[in-house]
């Protein structure tokens, strides 16, 4: 009942519409139904057989309608088409808001998740993201259809309860209240779907998780002959799933078996009763019997479909616990100041640290404008953790970083990255063409941005050589270039809107030693109008450099030696 309560507040203005398109088409539906127990006296007795029948007759005259039984079915079948315009109306109103309803909780989640801090988002693991902006959304919506279908079929139900009433006060609450009971007595196979859906949302989004991992590394897995040991754990996995699945099959198969016998067995109960005991008319007594039998039916449904609707609905609460966690870590905006970068970049007195393992401890740091800087160290010092520290994607506990003289603090974050060129450890491209790759969809950039950047990269030669030139498909993850083309296009990625800072985490480490040199010339060459830091321990990248600072124990020492082509590999392993 929460779900349902929630799902109308959150969309109140949809739910309202499609409210009133119901009631509408209720009342339609009802006005039809009067006509049915004159229709059946004129049919079979008289009218003056039944006081209601009277009352309606009356009515009908009133508005200038004679009781034949053309009139009647007249009657009837308007009501029901004017019925069933009515629900085309709030159906498509709420084919539309189930539409939104997906739309609106993946935008949240996504416009959540890139508001968030950076270490929030690295723990996020990213099978379980894709299936909450795929299948929990998707479900969640379904389950707003199902709770406007309970609305609806509630509306009819109350319909033909009040012209029931009309007829047989008596029956009709009667038949309310063995209703009731039968609601109640099934409810038991509501919780057990309830438990059922979420389990399943639990077990997907493990699966998802751990099936992401899995494809990600599934190379290496297959080359060592354990990708067996990956296959059991998501067959184990997938099992489970299917368990919770049958259970909520089996519920909702249960709870339709039921409940067909049961009503039986309570129409053929009011029957005996009204024909019987009460002595009903015959007229009156088929009108309420089809009354009844519809209300009922229309209560078997509405515990299907929140059945139904409980499946779903712990997709929904997941989805809003994501999207709340993920607002919880947002990004502090503290500065406002638009940045510089005239004079260069100044790191004091930093300190920083990953819960009890200390990174920095003291850390000083001097990077002068349009240079070339290596930051060189041994893996686990925090070569990475400074381009975070520099990129405003992580905070020092203590110190300051000051970019031509301003703190950083003081700096709009946004402003700031947006002067930034990033090239990330690991270069991953998207499978889709050059052009693709390195505008990623910005829409102040175009082509000419693309060429200039791809001649910046030095990769403009090769690029212009394919058969497609920038529109050459790249393959998954670049699979179709070389690794040294690969890197290049990922700086021309970082280069495309002109930023005056580049920072590059490890962009060598991975190419052979001509695709090395080459990239090392190419950043000489930017640092002629650029300010770049790249962090290495490779010794090519650090004798390329016109600075270079070497991290060790929190701190940073910048390196003078006579001879840096000699030394390399010495300051590498330091």
């Amino acid at each position: 009942m929460r779900t349902l309560i929630t799902y109308c507040m959150l969309y109140p203005r949809r739910t309202a519409y499609v409210l009133i398109a119901l009631l509408a088409a209720g009342v339609a539906e009802g006005l039809s139904l009067t006509a049915l127990l004159p229709l059946l006296s004129v049919a079979v007795g008289s009218p003056e057989d039944s006081d209601i029948g009277r009352q309606i007759v009356k009515v009908l005259n009133g508005v200038g309608i004679e009781p034949t039984i053309g009139a009647m079915l007249l009657v009837i079948v308007g009501g029901m088409i004017l019925k069933s315009v009515i629900l085309l109306v709030a159906n498509r109103q709420v084919g539309y808001t189930v539409a939104h309803v997906a739309t609106s909780l993946r935008l949240e989640l996504i416009g959540a998740l890139l508001a968030s801090r950076w270490q929030y988002y690295l723990r996020q693991p990213m099978g379980s993201l894709a299936n909450s902006i795929a299948t929990e959304a998707n479900r969640a919506a379904n389950g707003y259809e199902h709770c406007a279908t309970v609305l609806a079929l509630s509306v009819q139900a109350l319909v033909y309860g009040t012209v029931a009433m009309f007829i047989s006060w008596e029956a009709t609450l009667s038949s309310f209240t063995v209703g009731f009971l039968m609601l109640q007595i099934l409810s038991s196979l509501i919780r057990a779907t309830r438990r059922a859906g979420a389990k399943q949302t639990h077990l997907l989004r493990h699966l998802l998780t751990y099936l992401s991992d899995i494809l990600g590394s599934v190379k290496s897995l297959k080359a060592m002959a354990r990708d067996n040991v990956a296959d059991a754990i998501l067959r184990d996995q997938t099992k489970q799933l299917e368990k919770a699945t049958r259970r909520e099959v089996m519920s909702r198969e249960a709870l339709l078996a039921l409940q067909e016998p049961i009503l039986a067995i309570l129409m053929a109960s009011g029957l005996y009763i009204a024909l019987v005991m009460w002595e009903l008319t015959l007229p009156s007594v088929m009108v309420i019997a089809f009354l009844l039998v519809r209300m009922l039916g229309l209560l078997n449904k509405i515990q299907r479909r929140y059945q139904q609707l409980t499946a779903q609905e712990s997709a929904y609460w997941a989805l809003r616990t994501s999207i709340e966690e993920a607002r919880a870590a947002a990004e502090r905006n503290t500065g406002s100041r638009r940045p510089t970068l005239k004079n260069g970049i100044s790191l004091r007195h930093i300190h920083f640290d990953y819960g009890t393992k200390t990174i920095f401890k003291g850390l000083d740091l001097e990077i002068p404008v349009r240079s070339f800087t290596t930051i060189s160290g041994s893996s686990g010092v925090g070569k990475s953790t400074l381009l975070d520290l520099l990129c405003g994607l992580a905070e020092p506990k203590s110190g300051e970083i000051f970019i031509d003289g301003i703190s950083m603090r003081e700096i709009h974050p946004r402003d700031w990255r947006h002067m930034i060129g990033y090239v990330s450890q690991e270069t991953i491209l998207l499978h889709d063409t050059i052009l693709s790759n390195i505008l990623v969809g910005a829409p102040a950039l175009g082509y000419a941005d693309a060429e200039r950047a791809l001649r910046q990269a030095g990769a403009w030669d090769f690029v212009n050589a394919l058969p497609d030139g920038l529109h050459t498909i790249v393959g998954e993850r670049g699979g179709l270039l070389s690794g040294g083309q690969r890197q290049r296009i990922a700086i021309a990625r970082a280069l495309a809107h002109q930023p005056q800072f580049l920072l590059l985490d490890e962009p060598t480490s991975s190419l052979d030693p001509e695709s090395e040199r080459i990239v090392c010339e190419t950043l000489q060459e930017l640092a002629k109008n650029l300010t770049v830091i790249a962090v290495s321990h490779q010794p090519a990248l650090i004798n390329a450099a016109d600075t270079i600072y070497a991290l060790s124990k929190g701190k940073a020492e910048r390196v003078r030696y006579p001879n840096i082509l000699e030394n390399g590999a010495h300051l590498a392993a330091t």
